[in-house]
């Protein structure tokens, strides 16, 4: 029997630019002692993935989710993208 697939969804969720990044920051600082030299704007955020029982009003679904619960609209914003 073949194995339907349902779509998973990836979804971003980083701190609003005008909001400061203390962990980002943090990183920022660090990466060149490491050896990293020329890296700016490190920003920290969540990675959320999501398996949909079909991709039926998929954006108005995650749009949902992500305004509901998995990100804050006052201080992050989120992106999204299907996988495959």
């Amino acid at each position: 029997m073949a194995r339907l697939t349902v779509p998973r969804v990836h979804i971003a969720v980083l701190l609003k630019d005008e909001i400061l990044d203390p962990q980002g920051q943090a990183l920022e600082r660090a990466l060149p002692s490491l050896g990293f030299d020329g890296v700016s704007g490190v920003r920290v955020g969540k990675h959320i993935v999501v398996d949909l029982d079909d991709d039926a009003d998929l954006d108005v679904r995650v749009t949902a989710m992500a305004d509901q619960l998995l990100a804050n609209p006052v201080i992050e914003r989120f992106t999204y993208r299907v996988e495959g």
